[in-house]
């Protein structure tokens, strides 16, 4: 029998604020497709099921249909943490149970039907189990946001050495483009690269998807990968280990960022060290520091903690749908909600929340009819809907970050 393949978030969840607010875990970007892609590649053809979060399975069943979720299988059964990223596969064909490991916490089991039980509702896996051989994995397990972007740069050459498509320039190549090791590039079919563009793929790939669009002077630095239908503006500068999802727009400076699809960043401004949800858009000269004066370790406030990152690099977290206006300037590590909307002079505060309005000197709530009632205009103009699950998530987003917007660390 064909074992079923079960993937699930677990407690972790919440210190991928904003960004968890309105997907599981495993649908988080990193290189060149989410985090549920990598992991769901290495066994094709095999049934899925998804566990989240109870407030996201509708909208998680609406855009999954091919999937279960929330239900466990009856049959020999992967389940997989969805918070790892893997560096090699885990094992196929397997007769016997096993678990697998890294560093000592379990990452993924394979196990029988009888075995069931040890699953509770939080999926959590535990450590060990009897008459269970145990296997070490290769990767790396992700806790927080910056994670993500600090993996994306080898993360988009590992996807692209999966994909085995380098050297292939296969979109319209207009007269004067400058492609550095060309055995490093994939240019889909559909794709335009337009003149004076310069892709350097010298330290590391570059893979321009379906439809996607490189405009007039833009340079772009591998590893990079722009997603289907997306346009890079003329002159931008795309550094190395940025992924842009689909259908986006984007401008300006990025540098090692990720963004999710249908995120505009158009305009001339610094976004750097940054994960964008779905849905943002970025007012003209927008700025983010991703590195402190002192040179010190950033802290970001995460799910109402300050947390250490340990990191000097880190930038800006957006949630889906929010927003700035035009000149918005955000300090190091600061974290922005789902559909908050930020204006005004001077730098807002570091933890900013969901369906907030405004910044510095005031801040008030976003009204949730009227975010919703943008969302739409915006959604429609991609000629996409807001469906009711989608926004059933999202009015449970408003009422679960009421306190957030009550509390005095955000109204700072």
């Amino acid at each position: 029998m064909t074992p079923t393949f079960c993937l699930f978030e677990d407690e972790r969840s919440a210190q991928f604020y904003p960004l968890s607010l309105t997907r599981p875990v495993f649908d988080l970007r990193c290189g060149m497709t989410s985090l549920r892609e990598k992991i769901a590649r290495q066994f094709p053809q095999t049934q899925l099921f998804l566990f989240c979060r109870e407030y996201l399975a509708d909208s998680m069943r609406e855009a999954n249909p091919e999937c279960r979720v929330n239900e466990l299988p009856k049959e020999p059964s992967w389940f997989v943490n969805g918070g790892f990223l893997f560096s090699a596969s885990l094992p196929r064909n397997l007769q016997k149970e096993l678990l697998c490991k890294h560093n000592g916490k379990t990452v993924a089991a394979f196990i029988k039907p009888e075995r069931l039980a040890i699953v509770d509702q939080s999926l959590k896996l535990p450590e060990s189990l009897s008459g269970i051989a145990e296997h070490e994995v290769e990767g790396t397990w992700l806790n927080y946001p910056w994670d993500l972007v600090h993996a994306n740069a080898k993360a988009i050459a590992r996807d692209f050495a999966f994909y085995k498509r380098g050297g292939q320039s296969l979109g319209k190549i207009y007269p004067n483009v400058t492609l550095l090791d060309e055995q490093n590039i994939f240019i889909a079919p559909s794709a335009k690269v337009k003149p004076g563009v310069v892709l350097d793929a010298e330290e590391g790939p570059i893979y321009i998807d379906e439809g996607a669009t490189i405009m007039a002077n833009a340079s772009l630095q591998g590893p990079v990968y722009v997603g289907k239908n997306s346009t890079i503006k003329m002159g931008a500068k795309i550094y190395e280990g940025t992924s842009i999802g689909e259908v986006c727009k984007v401008g300006g400076e990025v540098e090692e960022s990720i963004i999710h699809g249908y995120s505009n960043k158009q305009h001339e401004g610094f976004l750097g060290h940054a994960y964008l949800g779905e849905w943002v858009n970025l007012g003209a000269d927008t700025n983010n520091s991703d590195l402190k004066n002192n040179y010190g370790t950033v802290k970001v406030y995460i799910n109402g903690q300050s947390v250490d990152s340990g990191s000097l690099f880190v930038g800006l977290f957006m949630g889906d749908h929010a927003k700035t206006g035009i000149n918005t300037m955000f300090n190091t590590g600061t974290v922005v909600g789902v559909m908050s909307n930020v204006f005004g002079p001077g730098y807002p505060s570091k933890a900013m929340p969901s369906f907030a309005w405004g910044g510095v000197p005031a801040l008030e709530t976003y009204a949730l009819e009227k975010a919703l009632a943008t969302a739409r205009r915006v959604m429609a103009r991609r000629k996409r809907e807001l469906t009711e699950a989608q926004e059933k998530v999202l009015r449970h987003v408003f009422a679960m970050t009421e306190a957030e917007r009550q509390s005095a660390v955000f109204m700072q």
